[in-house]
């Protein structure tokens, strides 16, 4: 296959598996997808997805969050990890948009990752969920694809992320972005792969990673 057709095999691929892609974290407007975005960071999205309905229950606008202390939201979000770190940051955004914002989560970059605790790729995300803007945020889950298809050399989550959208059409970018996270979560783990389930990887990956899985493989 040619790079370009390999491309579309991919998009190909991932479209007819998952045609309707939901979104993992719940919310209901871009405040609360922020803060569920910002909760994510080292923690699972059915965690977060447990936890976020006890603080919006509390406070799902910045202005009922400020109103909680730091160690408040702290105690309600612990189950997501890094809650001192994590309850600051909600606390202090929350602030900021109010201040600066008129309380509404800004949909540009800059505004954004001046927020405490948001960083580009937090933005990137927001900007695609909640306002459709095309972006492409790259997790662990795509950088992993990407090195395995062989479409980056995987040095950086920014150098992957700018291999993306040089490849990509910008029209389907914030699809593709969530359906490559589903098959990178379902059919190509860092953990327990199997490559027969894996479509993809087996049909255009990286000649070194097959050479290495098989070599693994066979010692076991």
């Amino acid at each position: 296959m040619t790079k370009k057709e390999k491309i579309q095999f991919v998009i190909d691929t991932l479209e007819n598996i998952y045609p309707v892609i939901p979104v993992p974290l719940d919310h209901k407007d871009p405040y609360t997808l922020l803060i569920a975005v910002l909760l994510s960071a080292q923690c699972t999205d059915v965690r977060v997805n447990l936890t976020t309905p006890h603080l919006f229950a509390k406070a799902d606008n910045p202005y009922d969050m400020v109103n909680l202390t730091v160690e408040e939201i702290a105690d309600i979000i612990r189950p997501c990890g890094l809650a001192p770190m994590k309850s600051k940051g909600i606390h202090g955004l929350s602030q900021i948009l109010i201040d600066k914002h008129n309380g509404q989560v800004p949909a540009n970059f800059a505004d954004l990752e001046e927020l405490p605790a948001v960083g580009h790729k937090t933005a990137s995300v927001v900007l695609a969920q909640a306002f459709d803007i095309p972006t492409f945020p790259v997790d662990t889950h795509i950088h992993r694809l990407m090195y395995r298809w062989n479409l980056s050399n995987g040095k950086s989550v920014e150098q992957t992320e700018r291999d993306a959208k040089k490849i990509f059409p910008q029209n389907i970018w914030n699809k593709l972005h969530l359906q490559m996270i589903w098959y990178g979560r379902e059919y190509s783990p860092a953990r327990g792969w199997n490559l027969e389930k894996d479509s993809i990887t087996a049909t255009i990956g990286r000649k070194s990673v097959l050479n290495e899985y098989y070599k693994k493989k066979q010692l076991k």
